[in-house]
């Protein structure tokens, strides 16, 4: 009997996350900073979606055609049933890479993205996208990718290997997947009752089992139970990645381009001696003992000069993605954490706290007085976007055409909130990608969808859907039993969102 699943984990569903770095926008600060030629946004493909939400999020937000595949079929058909909702131009297939891949009907894209996907598949795939990627990615064009790397798994690969043994080995056959990682993970907590050698010399493991331990299940089957499970150095990806004819471009986390908050002086001044861009990643990543990386890629990147570089940011809208009061002037970097400078940055909230996007040349006008040069104005545009308080706003006329498909997508996502805690995105035609919101959240903008003016219809509209289901609020652990006690959280939790995230989501065109 054929194993379609091709030793992937099948019979438990991936989460149902979003992935900001697929965002075709995002990748657009990040080149800018890093002084790169930014991609288009025309069409991109997305290689193992999972649940599709940023495939369809994506294709809704932005008003871009998307492609995209995902093994699954389960999966498959929850993404094409968001897609269906929304009508946004996302072409989404259940293939596996070898077939999608080689497909003669589809266009070339300014960008491909995996998320997930690198370090849990075969050779044999990866040799078929970097084929796919040599073949189907336009010169200019982008690739995401993000995988498990070394040094930071160079410890832990031992122990994700015996949890997958004993799955394999000493799993009982027919209860399933979450059985056996529990399992697994039972067995791994007597092991180390032992206090094994390989204890002694890997302390930070246990810790690392306790987190493993906590984490959900389809989570940790996907990322730890997978027969295919390879983490890699940077300097092999790019052997990888070598036919492709793709070069490194930047890191696609936005604090990663904040050398203060990451290295020591003397580690920024070690790596400034190191002439070899590939081999100043490689080293980098022994400092910050990197665990994950997020990398954008670019076949044919070219460098922007100092002007262009600076007319392309001063162009550049940005909005602020909290209410002002909320946002943190603190960040944790590799070297732990730090405060952002009062004098630079509450300027710089304070003229985006009307909600309003701005351009970066509107923003160095509205500070210059408050003593912000453009130096600090970009590099506080970077701090605060890789924080989430900040992001880029898409050009203005895509935003009317993209609302069109983000409104339905978003309604149909909200409605599914009444059943489900799964989904915890919507979709912003400003920023052209998504946004966190709870369940509750999510509920609260269905009651004024249906009509609810007030925060204390919004409550009692929540409360008859969750009662409908015998379901009540958790608080600090606590299960609220009364009517009256989850009223009163309902509410406390309607006058908090009316107050603070009303008014962002108004602004994102989400509300």
């Amino acid at each position: 009997m054929s194993d379609w699943t091709a030793g992937y984990v099948a019979d438990i569903g991936y989460t149902y996350g979003y992935y900001q770095e697929l965002n075709p926008l995002r990748a657009k600060l990040a080149f800018l900073n890093a002084g790169l030629v930014p991609p288009e946004n025309g069409s991109h493909c997305e290689l193992g979606y999972g649940q599709g939400m940023s495939a369809n999020i994506h294709a809704a937000a932005s008003g871009s055609a998307w492609h995209a595949t995902d093994f699954n079929p389960a999966q498959a058909g929850f993404a094409q049933s968001l897609a269906r909702a929304s009508g946004a131009s996302a072409h989404l297939t259940d293939e596996a890479f070898a077939d999608f891949c080689t497909r003669a009907d589809l266009p070339d894209f300014d960008s491909i993205g995996l998320h997930g996907i690198w370090s849990w598949i075969s050779d044999e795939n990866r040799a078929v996208i970097v084929d796919f990627i040599r073949r189907k990615l336009k010169v200019g064009g982008v690739l995401y990718i993000s995988y498990n790397t070394q040094p930071g798994w160079a410890a832990m690969t031992p122990m994700r290997d015996l949890l997958t043994e004993h799955s394999e080995v000493m799993g009982v056959a027919g209860q399933g997947i979450v059985h056996r990682i529990d399992s697994a993970i039972e067995f791994a907590d007597k092991l180390f009752a032992t206090n094994p050698g390989y204890v002694k010399a890997n302390p930070t493991v246990v810790e690392r089992l306790k987190g493993i331990n906590a984490h959900n299940r389809n989570y940790l089957a996907h990322e730890y139970f997978n027969r295919d499970w390879l983490p890699m150095p940077v300097s092999r990806m790019a052997q990888w990645l070598a036919p492709a004819k793709v070069g490194y471009a930047c890191s696609a986390h936005y604090l990663d381009h904040i050398d203060v908050v990451n290295l020591t002086a003397e580690q920024q001044a070690l790596l400034k001696e190191i002439p070899d861009a590939m081999f100043r990643q490689t080293v980098r990543d022994f400092i910050v003992n990197q665990q994950f990386r997020k990398d954008y890629w670019v076949k044919g990147g070219r460098k922007l000069n100092p002007l262009e570089q600076a007319e392309a940011f001063r162009a550049q809208k940005v909005i602020l993605m909290q209410a002002r009061a909320d946002v943190s002037l603190k960040i944790t970097g590799s070297i732990g954490e730090a405060t952002m400078q009062e004098a630079v940055y509450n300027p710089i909230l304070d003229a985006l706290a009307d909600q309003k996007p701005k351009t970066l040349s509107q923003l160095e006008v509205l500070v210059k007085d408050k003593g912000v040069t453009f130096v600090q104005l970009t590099q506080a545009m970077m701090i605060l976007a890789g924080a989430g308080s900040l992001s880029a706003v898409q050009d203005e006329a895509l935003i009317p055409k993209a609302k069109k498909y983000t409104d339905k997508l978003n309604a149909h996502l909200i409605n599914l909130a009444r059943g489900s805690a799964d989904i915890s995105s919507l979709a912003s035609p400003v920023t052209g990608g998504g946004v966190t919101i709870n369940r509750f959240q999510q509920l609260f903008l269905l009651a004024i969808s249906q009509g609810k003016k007030q925060p204390a219809e919004w409550a009692q509209f929540v409360w008859q859907i969750l009662a409908a289901q015998g379901q009540k609020i958790v608080k600090e652990g606590k299960t609220l039993e009364t009517v009256e006690e989850n009223l009163a959280e309902l509410t406390l939790q309607t006058n908090i969102f009316n107050q603070k995230q009303l008014p962002v989501l108004k602004a994102l065109q989400i509300a």
